[in-house]
């Protein structure tokens, strides 16, 4: 992997680390801040209890996932030096960029990246793609959601799959580089599973694309391990929360120490699509996950516009 991630990598700049749009006219859209109550609480299809186990899988996967980002490169981020060193530089790309997020609303992936949009001020517009029919990304060949049109300047790009869009995004954060490069080192990749189907997967998408100086002031480590789902899918969430929580300490409010990083919104983005489902209710009531959830929530909120 390291080999293939160097391969990709321009003008020398072989580090990488590893993570843990305009709408067209006609669609209709909706602006962040009229999402903002559908996000935060529970919607219509949420509150219902038909798919509940479908999504309690998925939320079960996704959290899965983000509990590897994690251990595969445990935070030592030095949150509120970091925000102040780049916080200008941040704020002038973020105002290059217009995004626009096509989403299922009650999808952990789709909810995962609104998570990481809110909490870095990145404003966007949504579209809800019918899940059935799928006409809004009838433009892509790409039909899972979410998906992200991102225009800066002359240059549109589109950003697949959640962890993608969040690797990417971070990385023209931290480093500046140019989005329309940035993607190229995401490349997608067509295989067949075990059923026959032809399946999509991304290289390097749980890594940020920076080099070494930009690199240090992120990380002060890495380490890996692997996370396996037991069969009981409830129980696997609540082992998977409460070892979240133990991972977080006692002593700091977020795995990024004072402020939420890639990994707590991740989590939390993963965990809030379920508000409204009696899975959602049992999580909190028989872990120890709930004080760390309203500390995110309240993080995101109070992130400044």
């Amino acid at each position: 992997m390291a080999h293939a991630v160097r391969a990709l990598w321009p003008g020398g700049l072989a580090l990488t680390w590893r993570l843990g749009g305009r709408p067209a006219l006609g669609l209709p859209t909706q602006s962040r801040a009229g999402l903002t109550g559908a996000a935060g609480g529970p919607g219509p299809a949420a509150t219902t209890r038909k798919g509940g186990a479908r999504l309690l899988g998925a939320a079960a996967l996704a959290l899965g996932g983000a509990l590897g980002l994690y251990h595969t490169a445990r935070w030592h981020l030095r949150a509120q030096n970091l925000r102040a060193d780049l916080s200008a530089a941040q704020l002038s790309l973020s105002s290059r960029l217009q995004l626009t997020l096509y989403q299922y609303k009650t999808c952990p992936f789709c909810s995962k990246v609104r998570a990481f949009l809110d909490f870095h001020a990145l404003p966007y517009q949504v579209v809800e793609v019918n899940p059935v029919r799928r006409a809004e990304i009838k433009f892509s060949s790409y039909r899972k959601v979410p998906i992200l049109l991102a225009q800066e300047g002359d240059s549109l790009q589109q950003l697949n799959d959640s962890s993608v869009i969040i690797s990417a995004l971070k990385t023209y954060l931290v480093s500046g580089q140019p989005l329309e490069d940035i993607i190229t080192y995401y490349p997608p990749m067509k295989a067949v599973n075990d059923q026959g189907k032809e399946v999509t997967e991304f290289c390097n998408k749980y890594w940020l694309m920076l080099d070494e100086k930009e690199a240090q002031r992120m990380y002060g480590g890495k380490e890996a391990r692997t996370h396996r789902l037991q069969d009981d899918v409830r129980e696997d969430l609540y082992e998977a929360a409460n070892k979240w929580v133990a991972a977080v300490g006692k002593d700091r409010p977020f795995m990024g120490g004072q402020r939420p990083n890639l990994a707590d919104l991740a989590v939390y983005g993963v965990l809030r699509v379920m508000e409204g489902l009696e899975a959602f209710d049992d999580l909190m009531r028989h872990t120890h996950i709930q004080p760390w959830y309203l500390r995110v929530e309240k993080a995101i909120a109070e992130a400044p516009q």
